[in-house]
């Protein structure tokens, strides 16, 4: 990005924003979806229904922030012919995600987190190993009747028992052993790649016995309960406001800690208070994770930020207000999910059928406006550049949009319409005029 012509920390920034919303994306969601749904006992299924939408608001908005960035300083992409092939490579190594697959269609079919983890586990590392064994075959032909056959074996193993995929990886390491030098080389990979998770765990288990610590220490000493009390009076006058505590609250919990211990932090702690605000189920424990996990692009801890400094070459504070920018809607589509939980797919009283999903073509229809006028509000770009009295009303139309009043739709609507209605023909009617 920055040989294309970006700024140092804009680019840092849309790095930082971008891996963090991997996060809050599904299918896998950081592993925090499956710990979502057991704490919460629904189907994991239910845990991407709710996040689908609102993830992709966040990863268009990042793309649009580019767009607009790139619009602003007249910059151009690649040539195609320099462009990579996502066909060849699909074609070339379309078995890798094989594995990710399997997970998918195993949480999907009901089988719990632990056993369809280890299905794709026991998958990637048969991969593995039988990609090391097809390549000493001598011949195609052989190679084709060895991975049908690997195929039928594996599907096979899974119908039966959790014991007999354990064989089939058993087999193909003693393959490997007698094999020669190179198929010895290949576990002495799986077993580097066996420690090296361990080691990247250790940090995990200990974030995660700290968390009881927290946790031990705000039940004990009340600091928990009063804050919870404190917020749940200010809800019963201004559901607002107390959003605004909460997220400010999640922020708090979730600087500095990995994505595992702090929804735990967060789930434990904050969204009981949502929850007694009538806020749903999966939309209270989706917006303390989301605030939680925005803390890591939030100034000052920022930690994405500052991961992303050494490579952009720029500080991690710099960088750190451009996620904030790029990453609006993760601090915005929350809110609208609490006031209009059809933007996560949650069941609304009175909502069926075809009335249900045109409220969610709505609220989506609305939030994506939303996205569109606060994104060029802080880039200040849209056909052209925006004057500063076009930015202010950006916000304002985008802000109306995003609040949960009666007639703020139809004045965000019509005010984020005339905005861009005129915006374009300024920018026409210059040239013309110059």
């Amino acid at each position: 990005m920055k040989r294309s012509g970006f700024s140092g920390a804009f680019a840092g920034g849309v790095e930082a924003t971008s891996s963090m919303g991997g996060q809050i994306m599904p299918p896998v969601m950081g592993a925090v979806a499956f710990i979502m749904a057991e704490t919460i006992d629904v189907p994991y299924s239910k845990i991407v229904e709710a996040a689908i939408i609102p993830a992709l608001l966040y990863f268009g908005a990042c793309y649009w922030a580019v767009h607009l960035e790139a619009g602003k300083l007249g910059l151009h992409g690649l040539p195609k012919s320099e462009l990579p092939s996502a066909r060849a490579e699909l074609r070339k190594s379309w078995y890798l995600i094989a594995p990710l697959l399997v997970l998918v269609y195993l949480l999907f079919a009901g089988f719990t987190p632990l056993f369809a983890g280890a299905i794709g586990l026991a998958l990637t590392v048969a991969l593995i190993l039988a990609l090391a064994v097809a390549s000493g075959l001598a011949t195609p032909a052989l190679r084709i009747v060895f991975w049908v056959g690997f195929a039928l074996i594996s599907a096979a193993s899974m119908t039966i028992s959790m014991a007999t995929v354990l064989m089939v990886v058993l087999a193909l390491v003693v393959w490997n052993v007698f094999r020669g030098a190179t198929g010895r080389e290949v576990l002495r990979s799986c077993i580097e790649a066996l420690a090296d998770g361990a080691r990247q765990a250790l940090p995990v288990g200990l974030a995660c016995a700290l968390v009881g610590i927290v946790i031990g220490t705000m039940t004990l000493t009340g600091i928990g309960t009063i804050f919870g009390s404190w917020l749940i009076g200010i809800g019963k006058s201004s559901m607002f406001l107390a959003l605004v505590l909460t997220m400010i609250f999640s922020l708090i919990l979730g600087m500095g800690i990995p994505t595992i211990p702090n929804y735990i932090i967060t789930s434990s702690l904050a969204a009981p208070i949502l929850l007694q605000l009538d806020v749903p189920l999966i939309v209270s424990h989706m917006f303390v994770f989301y605030f939680g996990i925005m803390a890591d692009l939030t100034p000052p801890v920022a930690l994405a930020a500052f991961a992303a400094a050494p490579m952009a070459k720029v500080s991690g504070m710099k960088i750190g207000v451009q996620a904030v920018k790029i990453a609006l809607p993760g601090f915005v589509v929350p809110y609208m999910a609490v006031y209009d939980p059809n933007l996560m797919l949650q069941p609304v009283a009175g909502l069926e059928g075809t009335s249900y999903w045109l409220a969610v073509v709505y609220i989506v229809a609305k939030a994506s406006f939303a996205m569109i006028l606060w994104g060029a509000a802080v880039v200040g770009y849209l056909y052209g550049k925006l004057a500063t009295w076009e930015r202010i009303l950006a916000t304002v139309a985008a802000a109306l949009l995003v609040a949960a009043l009666p007639i703020t739709d139809e004045a965000g609507f019509i005010l984020g319409a005339l905005l861009v209605g005129q915006h374009l023909w300024r920018i026409r009617a210059t040239p013309a005029t110059a």
